[in-house]
């Protein structure tokens, strides 16, 4: 804290040094124009005051985000005419013959000073914007949008093949389910084999080799027969072949 004041306390008096050598400078060199008596002393101060106000009034259109364009011309009028007048009291400039276009100058500066000044007070504000409306309730979408997503995971989930899952360690009962696929199934009765031709002989141990080669099990005889377009009694002689 004590820091913070030192560093403000060094600011102020710089400030105060600064103001007092431009304010002797800008009386110096208007009462060499021939601006004397309490007129002299009247220019600093009217310099100064311009300074301040365009410098603020373009602090606040910038704030708030209008082209300050205006304020910013007369801050640099406002510059010129205190650093002209620092720069002439330095020595470059003879204030005994001081010369007429010099005079001209600071005798209108009044005048400038005036109409700078009016601008700045008088120039229309910001206007206050109106409150923005409140945006819509999204609670409903994203509602719908959630159930969309929880849809989609289900959906997802549900064309994943299942995962395996832990045997239960509990036996349960289990039921022997009939084998249809080429198993063979008892005969009601035995039926005499009948002797069949060569060439179908053939036929029915390639498509036996063929079932085999396929599933790696032995052929059914019923369903080599019924691929054969053969009589259900021919059933043992295709098996007798196989």
């Amino acid at each position: 804290m004590r820091a913070q004041l030192a560093r403000l306390d060094a600011v102020i008096i710089q400030a105060v040094i600064a103001g007092a050598l431009s304010f002797s400078h800008l009386h110096d060199l208007a009462e060499a124009a021939g601006q004397g008596g309490w007129k002299a002393w009247a220019y600093p101060i009217s310099v100064d005051l311009l300074l301040v106000a365009a410098w603020r009034r373009m602090r606040e259109q910038q704030r708030a985000g209008q082209p300050s364009g205006g304020p910013r011309l007369w801050f640099i009028v406002a510059l010129a005419a205190s650093l002209g007048a620092n720069v002439a009291t330095a020595g470059l400039l003879d204030l005994d013959h001081v010369p007429a276009w010099l005079r001209v100058v600071v005798a209108g500066w009044p005048a400038v000073a005036f109409f700078g000044g009016t601008l700045l007070a008088h120039a229309p504000h910001h206007p206050q914007e109106a409150p923005a409306a409140p945006a819509p309730s999204t609670t409903g979408l994203h509602d719908q949008s959630t159930t969309a997503t929880v849809a989609v995971d289900m959906a997802d989930r549900d064309a994943l093949p299942a995962l395996p899952t832990e045997p239960d360690p509990t036996p349960q009962p289990t039921t022997a389910e009939p084998v249809t696929d080429l198993v063979p199934a008892p005969a009601p009765a035995p039926v005499p084999a009948v002797a069949l031709p060569p060439a179908l002989v053939d036929r029915v141990r390639a498509l036996a080799d063929e079932h085999h080669s396929a599933t790696g099990h032995p052929a059914d005889p019923d369903a080599v027969r019924a691929r054969l377009g053969l009589p259900p009694s021919m059933t043992a002689s295709v098996a007798a072949h196989l």
